[in-house]
């Protein structure tokens, strides 16, 4: 493919020869038709890689129409994978493409249960996993809706259901809801629903990654409403994931969410701070990537989201690549903050601090920051202030003292405050304490 080849050459310039000679010339080139480019990684990290460094700049990548190219990229494990379980044949792969197909998300082939921290706080969910796989026609929990903050770990549990499921030769349907969407999108355009709803409604068992993506799209919600109607009355299985609870969902059609409660709803509670310690120790397992307890000490008081913490250790494996100047063996945490400067620069600016609970607060009473340190004793303030320093306490760990100091008031009036807010939360009205739910929600995300 002459873009392509002319695009290396562009690259060499920018990033030298060595470097696209060693990440990007060994890629193969699969098939490609006017507007794609399916090409196969020879591992994961080649797909890391790329995904960091050459994703953004392929973007002006364009045809003789001046459309743009999207590139596909599978590691070579899956794609072995897919051609077992029926995929196309070499001489079926020179045919020219169809002009519409649904184009599905590539799986992390890391994800896995040997791969994932397993705590009491999530046992329930793995051990409902476990039985889904070992009878995935049972329909015992259908759906299975499944939520947690970023960083979780959702992704990669619903990403090692397929995997696994797929081995026992189903066929199963892993999807972003985002990409669900533009399936939706690309067929309508296409007068294509036909081949869409042939593709969707005669799989097995169908996955969908952060459904809550489908909020304000009625155009996806309705197709999807269908989508899980049909499947759901021939008793195949399905699971959701979402950012929040069924009742938490916005702008989602409350048939919808009737149905995403007709199964099991569990929470997948985000890794305590010494939990961490496990799910790193797991990841350079995973990546054949040993580091010293000083190297992952650094990590660990260096990134404090999951997601950030695998993030930063990916990142290092390949950036440590393209550096000759620091060995693994000699690797230093002076050499890793110059090699993660960007990364550690991203969660510095994103680290939940007490001027973003104030602001979050704030903007969800549509107040002031001023109005909560303020001095005002209305009901409208006080309520506000107290559930910013209930926050503070509760996520941040702020001693009285210093909660006192931010807001001008007393050990003695936070403390009170902090206890009172508490006991709504013990007694589970969630409509007295909608507020606090929803701002907390948006600070864990």
């Amino acid at each position: 493919m002459q873009i392509w080849t002319q695009f290396l050459s562009q690259l060499e310039a920018e990033l030298g020869s060595e470097t696209v000679e060693k990440w990007l010339k060994n890629l193969k080139i699969q098939r490609f038709d006017a507007c794609n480019l399916y090409l196969e990684a020879q591992n994961s990290f080649q797909v890391l890689w790329f995904e960091e460094h050459i994703r953004s700049r392929a973007l002006k990548l364009v045809n003789a129409n001046n459309k743009q190219i999207k590139i596909h990229l599978t590691p070579s494990l899956e794609l072995a994978h897919k051609q077992g379980k029926g995929g196309k044949s070499k001489k079926e792969k020179e045919l020219p493409a169809q002009k519409f197909e649904l184009s599905f998300d590539s799986l992390d082939p890391l994800a896995s249960m040997e791969y994932f921290v397993v705590t009491e706080e999530n046992l329930l969910v793995t051990k409902v996993i476990e039985e889904i796989v070992c009878s995935p026609k049972s329909n015992i929990y259908n759906p299975f809706y499944l939520y947690g903050s970023s960083g979780s770990g959702k992704t990669h549990l619903l990403m090692s259901i397929t995997h696994r499921l797929r081995q026992k030769g189903l066929n199963v349907i892993y999807v972003r809801a985002e990409t669900f969407t533009d399936h939706v999108v690309s067929a309508i355009r296409a007068s294509e629903m036909e081949l869409f709803r042939e593709t969707y409604r005669h799989a097995d068992l169908l996955i969908v990654d952060d459904i809550h993506i489908f909020s304000r799209k009625s155009a996806t919600q309705e197709e999807f409403f269908h989508t899980f109607n049909a499947l759901h009355v021939i008793g195949k299985q399905l699971i959701l994931s979402a950012n929040c609870s069924p009742q938490e969902l916005t702008h989602i059609e409350p048939r919808l969410i009737s149905r995403f409660e007709w199964g099991l709803v569990l929470p997948l509670l985000p890794l305590e701070t010494d939990q961490m310690t496990k799910l790193l120790e797991i990841k350079t397992k995973a990546l054949n990537f040993p580091l010293s307890n000083g190297m992952m000490q650094f990590l660990l008081q260096t990134f404090f989201n999951p997601k950030a913490l695998v993030k930063a250790l990916e990142a290092l494996v390949l950036r440590l690549h393209l550096d000759d100047k620091n060995p693994l063996s000699g690797l230093t945490t002076t050499a890793a903050k110059v090699l993660l400067a960007d990364l550690i620069t991203a969660e510095k600016n994103s680290a939940l601090t007490p001027q973003k609970i104030i602001q979050e607060v704030a903007a969800h009473f549509d107040l002031r920051n001023e109005d909560l340190l303020g001095k005002s004793q209305t009901r409208e303030y006080v309520h506000p202030r107290q559930i910013a320093m209930h926050l503070c306490r509760s996520k941040l760990k702020m001693p009285f003292m210093r909660i006192g100091e931010l807001f001008s008031r007393d050990h003695s009036t936070v403390i009170s405050a902090v206890k009172q807010i508490q006991k709504l939360l013990d007694q589970e009205d969630r409509e007295k304490m909608a507020a606090w739910y929803t701002i907390y929600k948006k600070l864990q995300l």
